[in-house]
């Protein structure tokens, strides 16, 4: 992540606000909408997997004019804004006070009526994350992270559990996502190997839940090969804020200048060195 300081700082109150707006946006617009789109509700913006649905849109209207009352000044980035105005993402490293917005992430498993997509939002200044928000809209829990006070889960605006990463284990006990098809490997042999030998591998088309499960110690290591921001700034912030280590594939913090650059995330530094080492990576 940037080295420059944070210029503001989030309040409890503030996180607050922020899981209270995702979970009215999930209540008015997305659950009435999930399993009940039409065919002109549905489009893709590039490919069949790069999906937006017409509650894609009406969620990121709703949960930006919620969020402007709080913080009227603050950029907006949004997913769905971004695809029609690009320039918005390129301002967020150099903004004083900016949010991201993926007000459906797993838009693919939502429009085919899979229980598996998840609102995200992060607050961040100079693009160090300061706060984040991972909500399940089918049971109403979020997963809340506040800079330098750790991470929880949250039901109806009460603690459920402190979050903590699993404990480090060696590669043959390891479960995680790889997102192994584009892999930036020097050895593909190596590393094909090395997934095969792992207890499991799991891709849940949704990294909100693949944040959530490996927060909470049900997964060992996360390892993406793009990184854009509304999809990986309030997961950065919740892992390592539940003890974990992450860093880009060639080993430097999170540049959000740079959305093409991987990420990887485990228990530790040490543990991130063996999953880096053993799959040969760039």
């Amino acid at each position: 992540m940037t080295t420059e300081q944070p210029g503001i700082s989030v309040t409890r109150n503030e996180l607050d606000r922020v899981v209270a707006i995702a979970r009215d946006a999930a209540r008015q617009i997305i659950m009435p909408r999930f399993r009940n789109l039409s065919d002109g509700d549905v489009r893709n913006k590039g490919n069949v997997l790069d999906l937006v649905t017409i509650a894609d849109e009406m969620a990121e209207r709703h949960i930006v004019a919620q969020l402007r009352d709080v913080w009227p000044d603050a950029l907006m980035v949004g997913e769905e804004s971004c695809a029609l105005e690009p320039e918005l993402r390129l301002a967020l490293p150099s903004a004083r006070l900016a949010i991201t917005i993926d007000p459906i992430d797993g838009t693919a498993n939502y429009a085919a009526g899979l229980p598996l997509f998840g609102v995200m939002i992060a607050v961040a200044s100079y693009g160090v994350p300061l706060a984040s928000v991972i909500l399940d809209p089918i049971s109403m829990d979020a997963a809340l992270a506040l800079r330098g006070h750790g991470a929880w889960t949250d039901r109806d605006g009460k603690v459920l559990r402190r979050l903590h990463m699993a404990a480090p284990t060696g590669l043959h006990q390891m479960t995680g996502k790889a997102a192994w098809r584009n892999l930036p490997t020097r050895n593909r042999e190596k590393a094909d190997t090395t997934f095969r030998e792992m207890a499991s591998l799991w891709d849940f088309r949704c990294a909100a839940h693949e944040y959530l499960l490996t927060a909470e110690g049900s997964g060992h290591f996360l390892l993406y090969t793009r990184s854009l921001p509304w999809d990986h700034l309030p997961g950065w912030l919740l892992l390592h804020e539940a003890g974990g280590y992450g860093a880009r594939l060639d080993g430097l913090p999170y540049d959000l200048k740079r959305p093409n650059q991987g990420l990887l995330y485990a228990p530790d530094q040490r543990t991130w060195n063996l999953i880096h080492q053993a799959l040969a990576l760039d």
